[in-house]
């Protein structure tokens, strides 16, 4: 029995030993141990961005749980007064936001406050996602936990003792305060805990309802290890679980007791204490954390403020040094938020749920966009930066932005296969060595659907916007016969992996492969010779842009030549902006053939177009049946 608590111990606490070992980890590799080190959670501490999530969490929290609370035990006291029918109808339906899946919820409350928002409209309010949509979506999915803490605790009440009150004269509050209200107070501090328990804890409903600008640490997280995982969260996650453990010691563990007349009087003492952190502590924190929480927000501008821009870009995609920049010279406060693809920022801006002002989509999503009319065409007298971007990137952008009206190119960059040269045996210089069996379980795929079928399709001498079905079908069955040789399918983790020889091969962007060479010199980036993708990366504007001139503002800083060579240093990602790679000191970075790749490689290479919501749907169900084998 003691070897099987062990092992489900053991179980349950490696992984996280292992975590908090990596936090003090001088090298940014899980593999490779560089010493001691306490940097990562210096950087940690100094994260603006990491600080304001906590804020809003705990301001969340304690709002949410205090409110939930108050309305948890008025329901509680006019159910416990029903009749048994009504009774058990009114808590079976108040226990359906607890009892369905968070992501039911979430989705619902989202699409509620955009039905709400687009009533308001009318009516000359702005009513958008944000810090509000989170409150409330938090206090509707606690107030169930509340009720059933609460409910019990009514049960064990004498009904009598409250009316002996009332027939000598109490008022029904002053009898209910007085006389109900201490017995069930436990339940309805425990209800409190509950609620703010969960209100920390949730991530699916916070990521539907929470607007740009606005995070919590679980979505913080969560963004943040979607574009790879850093020390930074080792760090963080080791904090959060020395911070859960120290509140257990502190509850479970009590001093020995001598005799019964000191346990007698311990108890007291601990009742008295119980009481005093009741009564005064837990208001007094809770009253401090939303007020701050209150003044935090009431000194930031509201969405709708004319002095703001609200940006939606690629995660880790600009240099955060830009962005304090550009606040401090022009005075417009940036609100950021990041995607992960495409398909996921498409339906959010075309929504409306969001009025994001500037946005950073690639290619055949611009496409998309301006056949759906989303977005706004741009002046470029408020632009003048952009006779820095090479007039060959504007003739590339004609395949998807017919007349230049709608998109300034921000990146471009090709995609191709990453190896590690210590792991592989011989130069690599087709797809063909994603099929080679003696690689398995060290390939990384692309978790993209366009991108993992472009190379099915280029492999097979196909171009990569088919929409022959029978070339689709064949790329499909392609994709399936490799699967058992994939260790995984990765968007920025590739990257990670690969710097850390967990695989030998791998899908990978152009720019990815420029940090990846830097931190490892054993991997090797090649275009195979069956062709490939080469995208390009442009700022747009939605139509429902409510801050168009500093949009045009924001996309003009970034045109200037030092701007954009700050990002080409910290994204390394290939710049359209001419007069930036002139700024590049080192030769070698400033004529790499990965960042710069010869026109003849770029000859057998092609641009995703979007093929239309009809033919998305059949990509996107293959991609379904290929992910599900």
């Amino acid at each position: 029995m003691k070897f099987y608590l062990v092992l489900i111990i053991a179980f349950l606490y490696i992984p996280i030993a292992v975590l908090v070992v990596l936090s003090f980890n001088a090298s940014r590799s899980r593999v490779v141990w560089g010493g001691f080190t306490l940097k990562w959670y210096q950087i940690l501490l100094h994260n603006s961005d990491v600080v304001a999530a906590l804020q809003n969490t705990l301001t969340i929290g304690f709002a949410s749980a205090a409110i939930a609370t108050g309305i948890g035990l008025l329901a509680a006291i006019g159910i416990d007064a029903m009749k048994k029918r009504s009774y058990s109808l009114t808590l079976g339906i108040g226990n359906i936001p607890m009892l369905n899946a968070d992501i039911v919820t979430g989705i619902s409350l989202m699409l509620l406050f955009i039905a709400v928002g687009s009533g308001l409209k009318y009516l000359g309010i702005n009513f958008s996602l944000g810090f509000a949509t989170v409150l409330i979506a938090h206090i509707t999915f606690n107030i169930p936990y509340v009720i059933l803490s609460v409910m019990p605790k009514l049960k064990q009440t004498k009904r009598s003792t409250y009316e002996a009150a009332l027939d000598l004269g109490a008022s029904p509050i002053y009898a209910f305060f007085k006389v109900v209200f201490p017995d069930i107070l436990p339940g309805v501090f425990s209800g409190f805990l509950l609620a703010f328990t969960m209100s920390l804890d949730d991530f699916v409903i916070t990521h539907f309802t929470k607007g740009p600008g606005v995070d919590t640490l679980s979505t913080k997280i969560y963004s943040e290890v979607r574009k790879g995982i850093k020390p930074e969260m080792y760090a963080l996650s080791t904090l959060l679980f020395v911070s859960v453990l120290i509140l257990l010691i502190l509850i479970n563990v009590s001093p020995n007791k001598k005799d019964s007349s000191d346990k007698r009087l311990s108890v007291k003492k601990s009742q008295k204490a119980v009481h005093f952190v009741l009564r005064k502590v837990v208001p007094a924190i809770m009253a401090v954390v939303v007020i701050a929480g209150g003044i935090f927000y009431s000194s930031k501008e509201d969405l709708s403020g004319t002095n703001q821009v609200i940006v939606y870009n690629w995660g880790d995609y600009i240099d955060p040094d830009v962005i304090d920049m550009f606040e401090e010279e022009t005075g417009i406060d940036v609100v950021y938020e990041e995607f992960e693809t495409n398909e996921i920022m498409y339906p959010k801006v075309q929504s409306g749920a969001i009025a994001y002002d500037v946005v950073c989509p690639s290619d055949y999503m611009i496409q998309r966009m301006i056949e759906n009319d989303l977005l706004a065409e741009l002046n470029f007298d408020n632009i003048p930066n952009i006779k820095n971007i090479g007039q060959e990137y504007f003739k590339q952008s004609r395949q998807f932005d017919s007349e230049n009206k709608y998109s300034v190119p921000y990146c471009w960059g090709t995609v191709g296969i990453l190896y590690n040269k210590t792991m592989v045996d011989e130069p690599i210089d087709s797809w063909s060595v994603l099929w080679d069996e003696k690689y398995k379980d060290s390939i990384l795929m692309q978790d993209s659907v366009r991108d993992a079928f472009a190379v099915a399709l280029k492999y097979k001498g196909h171009s990569l916007n088919s929409t022959d079905l029978d070339e689709l079908e064949e790329a499909k069955e392609l994709l399936i016969k490799q699967k058992p040789l994939v260790q995984a399918y990765v968007i920025d983790q590739v990257r990670d992996k690969m710097i850390g020889n967990e695989a030998a091969i791998g899908v990978i962007y152009s720019g990815e492969a420029i940090y990846t060479q830097l931190e490892n010199p054993n991997l090797e980036y090649v275009i195979p010779k069956e062709g490939s993708n080469v995208w390009i990366d442009s700022w747009v504007i939605p139509k429902n842009a409510k801050h168009k001139e500093n949009a045009e503002d924001f996309i003009n800083f970034l045109c200037r030549p030092d701007i954009a060579k700050m990002n080409f240093d910290y994204i390394t990602y290939s710049t359209p902006n001419t007069a930036a790679r002139e700024l590049i000191e080192d030769p070698a970075i400033r004529n790499s053939k990965i960042a710069f790749p010869d026109a003849s490689e770029l000859e057998r290479c092609e641009t995703f177009q979007f093929l239309g919501d009809k033919n998305d749907a059949i990509y996107n169900k293959l991609w379904r049946e290929i992910k599900s084998q």
